[in-house]
C-alpha cells in the first residue's frame, strides 16, 4: 500500500477525509458546535460596536471585557446542552472546541484587546469541500478565536482534510473608515471597512455546490472576497448578494438555502430584482415577520438583529431545526413542505447567533456538483408565508 507522509502518522494514499461538505442542506453526518466557557464581552472597538444593534450597542460600551454574568450564561448554556443533545440524538457527531479563559489580554505590535468567546464557528472558519479555511476576521477581540478549535484541526489535517489559513490581518488603522456611521434609512449602504487589506467572515458565505454567495458587509470587504475567489480559483464561482441591511454583518440573517431551489430571503434587506441572475428558477421563500421577543433581559442583551427567526439549521434537505418562539417561521416552513425539529435557544443570541451561528459543518453526505442551469429560459417564483 503507497502511503504519504503527515507528520508523526502515515495515511493510506486515497483516504477520504473526515472533512466533506459542499452545502448547506445534504444530511449532516458530522459538525463543530461552540462553547460558553470564559465568555467575555467583546472588547470595545467602532467595528464591533458598529455591528450590534439598540441597548446591546450601549451595554457592550460599559461592560467590554467583563465577563459574561451567570444570569445571561446558564440559560443559554442550558440551551446549548439540549442542542447539542438533539444533534447526537439525530446520529450526528458533535465536536467541540476547548474552553478558554477569553479574559486574558493579547496584542500584537499595533493594539491590545481581550477575547470575546468561541460560541460561533460559522464565522472563524469556512469549510469547501474538503479544505478548513480560517478566516481573516476584523474583530480584534476574536483575533486568536481559532485557536481553540486547533485540536480538532489538527486531528482534521492527520486524517486527511485540507487546512488553510487565510492572511491574517493587521487590523491597524487603515482598515477602518474614521468617518463612518452607520446610514440611516433611505441614505446609500456604506462600510467601515476600507480596502487596505482582505478580511472576511465565514458566515457572509453559504455554499451551494460550486457556486458561493456572499454579502459585503461590515466585516467582509470587497478584497476578502476577492482572495477566496482567487484561493479557490476556476472550479468555484462566488456570487456577490446585495443586501439593504444597514449595518450588515453575517449572510445567514438575510438569505440562506434550504435545500436544491429553495431559498429563504429576508423581506426587509433583499430586494428580490437585484438578486443574482443565476438564482432564476429557484423558488423564493419570503420570511414571515419575526414573533416579538417581550422579555426585556432577551432585548436588550442580543447581540443580533431581530430577523433570527431565519438563522436555522437543516439537518438534511426536509427536516430544519428552529426555536418554537418562531412560531410564524415554524409554520412557514411546514407549509413549504419542510419538517421543523423544535428546539430552544433564544438566550444563545446574547453571544452572537442562533442555530446555524453556532455550528460549523463538517461533513455532509453528497459530493460536489453544479445546482445552476443557463438562465435564459428560467423564472423565478416568489412564495410567500402562508398566515
Amino acid at each position: 500500500m503507497v502511503t504519504r507522509v503527515r507528520g508523526p502518522d502515515t495515511i493510506p494514499s486515497g483516504q477520504v477525509s473526515p472533512v466533506s461538505s459542499h452545502d448547506e442542506w445534504g444530511m449532516l453526518e458530522e459538525v463543530i458546535v461552540g462553547r460558553l466557557e470564559g465568555a467575555v464581552i467583546p472588547s470595545d472597538h467602532p467595528v464591533v460596536t458598529c455591528n450590534i444593534p439598540g441597548m446591546a450597542a450601549r451595554a457592550q460600551a460599559l461592560f467590554a471585557g467583563f465577563r459574561y454574568p451567570k444570569i445571561m450564561i446558564e440559560p443559554a448554556q442550558r440551551e446549548l446542552d439540549g442542542f447539542v443533545a438533539l444533534l447526537q440524538s439525530l446520529g450526528i457527531i458533535v465536536r467541540r472546541p476547548d474552553a478558554v479563559d477569553h479574559r486574558k489580554r493579547f496584542s500584537t505590535p499595533e493594539w491590545s484587546s481581550r477575547g470575546f468567546c468561541n460560541s460561533c464557528p460559522r464565522d472563524s472558519m469556512l469549510v469547501i469541500g474538503d479544505e478548513i479555511i480560517e478566516t481573516p476576521m476584523v474583530w480584534p477581540c476574536r483575533y486568536f478565536e481559532t485557536h481553540s478549535y486547533r485540536p480538532i484541526l489538527k486531528d482534521y489535517f492527520q486524517r486527511g482534510a485540507r487546512w488553510t489559513s487565510a492572511p491574517r490581518p493587521q487590523l491597524t488603522d487603515e482598515l477602518f473608515d474614521p468617518e463612518f456611521r452607520v446610514p440611516k434609512k433611505g441614505e446609500p449602504i456604506s462600510y467601515i471597512l476600507t480596502e487596505f487589506e482582505p478580511v472576511f467572515d465565514a458566515a457572509d458565505f453559504f455554499r451551494c455546490g460550486r457556486d458561493l454567495f456572499v454579502t459585503r458587509s461590515n466585516v467582509t470587504n470587497a478584497s476578502g472576497i476577492e482572495w477566496l475567489r482567487r484561493h479557490l480559483g476556476d472550479g468555484y464561482r462566488i456570487h456577490e448578494i446585495e443586501s439593504c441591511c444597514l449595518n450588515p454583518m453575517h449572510i445567514d440573517t438575510t438569505i440562506l438555502p434550504l435545500g436544491p431551489g429553495k431559498i429563504l430571503i429576508n423581506p426587509e434587506y433583499i430586494d428580490v430584482d437585484h438578486l443574482p441572475a443565476i438564482l432564476k428558477g429557484w423558488d423564493i421563500l419570503v420570511a414571515p415577520e419575526p414573533d416579538p421577543i417581550t422579555d426585556p433581559m432577551l432585548r436588550i442583551t442580543s447581540l443580533c438583529g431581530k430577523w433570527l427567526n431565519m438563522n436555522v439549521l437543516m439537518v438534511d434537505e426536509k427536516r430544519v431545526i428552529v426555536d418554537p418562539h418562531h412560531i410564524a417561521m415554524t409554520r412557514a416552513l411546514e407549509n413549504w413542505g419542510f419538517e421543523p425539529i423544535l428546539c430552544e435557544f433564544l438566550h444563545y443570541a446574547a453571544f452572537g447567533g442562533g442555530f446555524h451561528c453556532a455550528t460549523l459543518d463538517v461533513r455532509r453526505r453528497g459530493t460536489l456538483k453544479s445546482y445552476f442551469e443557463p438562465t435564459s429560459n428560467t423564472s423565478r417564483r416568489t412564495v410567500l408565508p402562508k398566515w
